[in-house]
C-alpha cells in the first residue's frame, strides 16, 4: 500500500480563502494529497471575517480535500459547532470527526482513529491467517482545545478528555500522529526554539505529560506564530523516535511556514527494523527528566514518577462524591471502564464493572455511570441514560428505573415507551415482535424482541418462546430462498436489560465456516465455547436457559445446523460486548462495520429499509 499523503496546517484564524488556495496549489503541483489536518485556532478572530468563513460552511465555496480541525474557539464557533453536533449523522460517540460541511470535520474533545477507514486512498484491509480482515491506516490521536480551569464549554478540553486519551494510549499499537493546539512546557523539548514561541509560562504541562505517555511518531501543534521542526528524539521505553512540528498562522506577516506535507508509512505496516531506525540527528528524549523533579541534592526523577495514580489511571471523582456524601469504596475504575483492563488488577481500589464498560462503549457518560448524575448536564457530550445494544441516542437525564412504568418509559424496546423507534418495526405478534437493527451490519439484519420486558430470550414463558421460535423458523425459510443462512446471537447481561435476539443473514457458502470462526475468535480472547449440538434448536435453547445463572453474563450464538455455542462471562473478564457482530463482520470481510455506530442511517433511510424488508418477508411472516 502506498503511504498516505497528508498536509498539515497551523492556525487558520478563519482565513479559509488563503488556506484552501494554498492547499489547492500544492495539491495540483505535488499532489494528490489525501487529507488536511489543521491545528490551532480554526475560526476567525473578528466578525468581519465571518462572511468568508460562512461561504464554506454554507456551501457557496468548496473545501478542496477532506479537512480535519481541532479546537472549537473563535467567532461563531459555538453557533456553528452546536448546530453540527445536533445533526443526526453526528449523534452518538464519534472520534473520527463530526461533519460540519462537505469535506470539513471537527475533531471534538479527544480521541484516536484511523485516517480514514472508508477512504481507499488512506486505508486498506489485509487478511489474518484465518481469513478474517482488519484495516490498516494512519493512527491519529488528538486533544482539541486549550487547558482551562473555568469549565467553559467551547475552546477547552476537560479532564475527561485527558483521561480518555490516556486510556486510549494504553491500547496496542503506535500512534502515528498526535494533534494538539498548544505546545509543551518542557524547556528541553523546546531546545533551539525560535524566539516568540511557547515557553514554560505560556505552554501546557498536560500536553507534555501526554506526549511522554503516548509517544507518537509525529507531534503536530499550533504555536505562538512560528514554524519549528525539532530534531527527532528517542522515546523512553519505545523503539521509535518522535518528530515535533509546529506550524505558523495562515497568512502571517513574517511569511513563516504554515503548510507542511507528510507522507508517513503507517506504523502498523512497518517492520521492526524500519520502525526502530534512528536518524543520525536524533537526540535524547526531552521528557526523560523535568526540571521540577530535581531534588535539593541534585538527584533527578523521571517525569513519569511524578504523576499520581488517580491522575494517570482513572477519573478521580473522590472530591465530587464527598460533596454528595458518598463513600469512595464503590467508585468505578476509569481505566477499566474506558479500556477494558486495569494494570492494577485485584490491587485496584476501584470497581471493575463489566456492565458499566458495556454502557461506556455505547457512549454513556462515565460520571453518570459513577454517580447517577452528571454535573455538566446538557453541556456534556455523552449520553445520560442507560443504552440498549443497537439502539439510538437518548439525552434525557434519568436515574435507575425500578418500577415497570418507569422502565417502560426509559426502555428503547418496550412498545409503550415514547423512546421506541416504531418506524423500525416490521412485524408484531402476540408475544414478540421483529424490528430492523439500528446501524445494521447487512441488509435484513433484524432483532427479535419480546413485547414484555424480559431480561433475555432464554427465560421466556412457553407461549412467548413459541412465538419467538415461529419467527426464527420463518426467517430461516425466508433467507434460504435467497441462498442465505441466518445466524442468531444474544448478549445476556446480568443487569437485565430488555431482551433482544439478533438475526444476521450470511451467504450459504460461508455457513460451514461460522462455527470455526467463532471458535478461533474465542481462542484469541483466551476462552473456549461450550458446545451443544441438537437437531432441535428449541430444545437446545431450553437446556441453555435451565443452566442460566442470573448473576452472570452470557454470550451465545446459534450457528447453522443446530449447534449452540455459549460462554459465561466472568466478573472481571475482558469481553467485547459487540463480539458477535465483530466476528460476523470479519467473516463477511467488512471489518469497518463491526461497530454499529459506523453504520447509522438517517430516519428516512431506516424507514425505507424497514418497509423493503417488511414487503419481502410478508409471505413468510407468521404475523402477516
Amino acid at each position: 500500500m502506498a503511504a498516505p499523503r497528508i498536509l498539515l496546517s497551523g492556525d487558520a484564524l478563519g482565513r479559509l480563502n488563503q488556506l484552501f488556495k494554498r492547499v489547492s496549489a500544492v495539491n495540483k503541483s505535488a499532489g494528490p494529497f489525501d487529507a488536511l489536518l489543521c491545528v490551532g485556532q480554526f475560526f476567525p478572530d473578528s466578525p468581519e471575517q465571518l462572511e468568508e468563513f460562512n461561504d464554506y460552511i454554507e456551501g457557496r465555496s468548496k473545501v478542496p480535500i477532506p479537512t480535519y480541525f481541532i479546537g472549537d474557539y473563535g467567532v461563531a464557533a459555538p453557533k456553528i459547532l452546536s448546530a453540527a453536533a445536533k445533526e443526526s449523522a453526528n449523534l452518538g460517540f464519534k472520534m473520527d470527526g463530526l461533519k460540519v460541511c462537505d469535506n470539513l470535520y471537527w475533531l471534538r474533545g479527544s480521541g484516536k482513529f484511523l485516517l480514514h477507514e472508508d477512504d481507499p486512498c488512506i486505508s486498506s484491509k489485509y487478511p489474518y491467517a484465518d481469513g478474517k480482515y482488519s484495516y490498516i491506516g494512519l493512527s491519529v490521536a488528538y486533544l482539541s482545545g486549550r487547558q482551562s480551569a473555568s469549565g467553559q464549554q467551547f475552546g477547552a478540553y476537560s479532564q475527561d478528555d485527558v483521561d480518555s486519551l490516556r486510556a486510549l494510549s494504553e491500547e496496542p499499537g503506535i500512534v502515528d500522529i498526535f494533534l494538539t493546539y498548544p505546545c509543551f512546557t518542557n524547556r528541553a523539548a523546546a531546545s533551539g526554539l525560535p524566539s516568540g514561541m511557547c515557553t514554560p509560562s505560556t505552554g501546557d504541562s498536560t500536553i507534555s505529560e501526554l506526549v511522554a505517555e503516548i509517544k507518537p511518531r509525529y507531534h503536530i501543534a499550533g504555536t505562538m506564530g512560528v514554524y519549528y521542526d525539532r530534531e527527532p528524539y528517542v522515546n523512553v521505553d519505545a523503539v521509535h523516535v518522535t518528530r515535533f512540528i509546529a506550524l505558523a498562522h495562515v497568512g502571517n506577516k513574517d511569511k513563516q511556514k504554515f503548510i507542511h506535507a507528510l507522507s508517513p508509512t503507517p506504523a502498523s505496516t512497518m517492520s521492526t527494523v524500519e520502525i526502530s531506525a534512528k536518524p543520525p540527528n536524533a537526540t535524547l528524549s526531552p521528557y526523560s527528566f523535568t526540571e521540577e523533579a530535581v531534588s535539593g541534592n541534585g538527584a533527578i526523577k523521571r517525569s513519569g514518577d511524578t504523576v499520581s495514580d488517580s491522575q494517570h489511571w482513572r477519573y478521580d471523582v473522590s472530591q465530587k462524591r464527598q460533596k454528595h456524601g458518598d463513600g469512595g469504596g464503590d467508585r468505578l475504575c476509569f481505566k477499566f471502564v474506558s479500556s477494558g483492563s486495569c494494570p492494577r488488577g485485584e490491587n485496584c481500589h476501584f470497581r471493575h464493572d463489566a456492565d458499566a464498560r458495556e454502557q461506556s462503549i455505547r457512549g454513556v457518560c462515565f460520571e453518570f455511570l459513577n454517580k447517577g448524575q452528571c454535573e455538566r448536564g446538557p453541556d456534556c457530550k455523552f449520553k445520560h441514560s442507560l443504552q440498549e445494544e443497537g439502539q439510538g441516542v437518548s439525552n434525557r437525564e434519568s436515574g435507575p428505573s425500578t418500577g415497570s412504568s418507569i422502565r417502560s418509559k426509559e426502555c428503547w424496546f418496550c412498545l409503550s415507551s415514547p423512546s421506541v423507534e416504531s418506524h423500525l418495526i416490521t412485524s408484531v405478534g402476540e408475544y414478540c415482535y421483529c424490528a430492523l437493527a439500528k446501524g445494521p451490519l447487512v441488509e435484513d439484519h433484524v432483532l427479535l424482541i419480546p413485547i414484555e420486558h424480559f431480561p433475555n430470550t432464554l427465560s421466556l414463558p412457553p407461549e412467548c418462546e413459541k412465538d419467538l421460535s415461529r419467527l426464527q423458523s420463518s426467517l430461516r425459510a425466508y433467507f434460504k430462498r435467497d441462498g442465505k443462512e441466518v445466524i442468531f446471537f444474544e448478549w445476556v447481561s446480568k443487569r437485565g436489560t430488555h431482551a433482544n435476539l439478533q438475526a444476521v443473514p450470511i451467504p450459504s457458502s460461508r455457513a460451514s465456516s461460522v462455527e470455526n470462526i467463532f471458535n478461533l475468535a474465542a481462542k484469541k480472547l483466551g476462552f473456549t465455547f461450550a458446545t451443544d449440538k441438537n437437531d432441535n434448536t428449541l430444545e437446545g435453547r431450553k437446556l441453555l436457559g435451565k443452566h442460566l445463572d442470573r448473576n452472570q453474563s452470557l454470550f451465545y450464538v446459534e450457528v447453522p445446523g443446530g449447534t449452540i455455542l455459549s460462554h459465561v462471562v466472568e466478573e472481571n473478564e475482558k469481553f467485547p460486548f459487540q463480539f458477535g457482530r465483530e466476528v460476523l463482520a470479519g467473516l463477511l470481510n467488512m471489518a469497518d462495520k463491526a461497530d454499529w455506530r459506523n453504520c447509522q442511517l438517517s430516519k428516512d433511510e431506516e424507514t425505507k429499509m424497514a418497509e423493503s424488508f417488511k414487503s419481502r418477508f410478508q409471505e413468510y411472516d407468521p404475523n402477516s
